[in-house]
């Protein structure tokens, strides 16, 4: 592999994992109600979701996802469940980062990796996306060592990407001014979660239309 087309697979990772969606969500709760070590939890949890995925698109069973519309259904249902069990809580604030400032008793670091790992695990979306744009980069990768960049590179950006979201809703000042928000930043995450929650349940019905 190319340092160019290194370059090219870097960039479309870095895309993917600035655009905001329930990741973010779940990441900003953790470090909101239980600080940086929850956050960084989180984040490497979820980034090792991500791993997975990108190693599913190298031996080519995401292809096998797209066909068999049955699977990719379950996966899409579950998807959409989950992430309106989070926006339920959120909104309750049962779960959410209100409940557990007042508490002042953050989740523990178990419940953070188990969110950061299922929201990604859980997205559909991270098939379709690998599907697309990734595994253009797995026909380069014949050799093992492309294989290995090919499948550590958007693990090691997603996890450093939301470890930097972590660090800095995690510093002082920060938090302090957001804790204020706390049952603000509660009732914008559920309906959030919720609204994509949604969008999942949409595009899943759409697709079996079409």
């Amino acid at each position: 592999m190319t340092i160019t087309v290194w370059l090219s697979l870097l960039l479309i990772c870095l895309l993917g994992a600035m655009s905001p969606g329930p990741s973010l969500a779940v990441v900003a709760k953790h470090s909101l109600s239980g600080g940086r070590q929850h956050g960084l939890v989180t984040a490497w949890s979820h980034a090792c979701g991500v791993g997975l995925y990108a190693l599913l698109t190298l031996l080519g069973l995401a292809v096998v996802l797209k066909q068999s519309p049955t699977l990719f259904n379950v996966i899409s249902y579950a998807g959409a469940g989950y992430l309106a069990y989070l926006g339920v809580n959120a909104l309750r604030s049962k779960g959410g980062v209100a409940e557990k400032l007042a508490a002042g008793k953050p989740s523990s670091l178990f419940e953070a990796g188990r969110d950061g790992l299922m929201i990604s695990l859980l997205n559909p979306k991270l098939a379709l996306y690998f599907l697309a744009l990734f595994s253009q980069f797995v026909a380069l990768g014949n050799e093992l060592s492309s294989q290995i960049v090919i499948v550590t590179t958007p693990l090691l950006v997603d996890g450093l990407w939301y470890t930097l979201v972590a660090c800095v809703l995690s510093y002082p000042k920060v938090l302090q001014a957001l804790r204020s928000r706390a049952q603000l930043i509660d009732r914008l995450s559920g309906v959030v979660l919720i609204a994509l929650a949604c969008r999942v349940l949409l595009l899943v019905q759409v697709s079996n239309v079409t």
